[in-house]
């Protein structure tokens, strides 16, 4: 008999099929069920090592889709648009003006314009985005790989992961911020995406700036990517937990 691997995305339709009390409306509901945040704590430790097992001879890559999946509405998630002056000054502009920093551990600090990240080589992939909240839609997604930004930075040694800092402030309760390891990082579909289904990346979707890292959760793609700090620990940001989402009770690594 073959064991089927847990994963977070089994853990969720199990719980959104075990009664109409379990509907989800947001990623927020998710924390309040009884018992959900250790089963996907358990989802999280079999994922993260089932993946990082294969990893270790191949890299796997998530599927991608032909444009025929691709979803005419696809839902915008959390934050619609940044309420900050700054933000708005930035949009008026077109994004004219934005300029993505990566700092911490690298040997050459970067400060791109929006210009500049399209200039550098791309990656286009139609890939599907799943929800926390139990929902999924398969979307077109262009970008600069994150591994070509770490290769143009130079990732110093004893760096561990990204902490990807954002513009939006998620219901009052301080910006949201996101972190992947290196091994993520260097993945060819982790990738700051600029463009949407053949289109300008829109606000609703994280314009100028999100990013997509297929094999994770959806809440693990911070939209509005301000800054991209490379370090060896994310106990300083936040709570400590390694992601806004995750200072709030959920698990730190969202494999499916």
């Amino acid at each position: 008999m073959t064991r089927k691997l847990l994963t977070r995305r089994s853990v969720l339709t199990g719980l959104a099929g075990a009664g109409s009390g379990l509907l989800l409306s947001g990623c927020e509901r998710i924390v309040q069920i009884p018992g959900a945040l250790a089963m996907l704590e358990s989802a999280e430790k079999l994922s993260e090592h089932g993946q990082r097992l294969v990893l270790g001879q191949t890299t796997p890559l998530a599927r991608e889709y032909p444009r025929s999946d691709i979803f005419r509405n696809f839902k915008a998630n959390g934050t619609t648009r940044p309420q900050s002056e700054d933000y708005a000054r930035l949009a008026m502009t077109g994004f004219s003006d934005y300029r993505l920093k990566v700092e911490g551990m690298v040997a050459r600090p970067l400060d791109l314009s929006l210009e500049q990240i399209r200039g550098l080589p791309s990656r286009t992939q139609i890939t599907r985005h799943d929800c926390v909240e139990g929902w999924s839609a398969i979307g077109e997604w262009q970008g600069v790989p994150v591994g070509t930004l770490l290769q143009m930075s130079g990732v110093g040694n004893g760096a561990r992961y990204l902490v990807f800092q954002c513009a939006d402030d998620l219901a009052g309760q301080g910006l949201y911020y996101e972190s992947i390891d290196l091994v993520d990082a260097y993945h060819p579909q982790t990738i700051m995406a600029y463009a949407m289904n053949g289109q300008t990346l829109p606000i609703p979707h994280g314009a100028p700036l999100r990013l997509r890292v297929e094999r994770q959760l959806g809440y693990k793609m911070a939209k509005y990517v301000m800054r991209i700090e490379v370090v060896d620990s994310f106990a300083k940001f936040g709570r400590g937990r390694g992601g806004f989402w995750e200072d709030l009770g959920y698990e730190w690594y969202a494999g499916i």
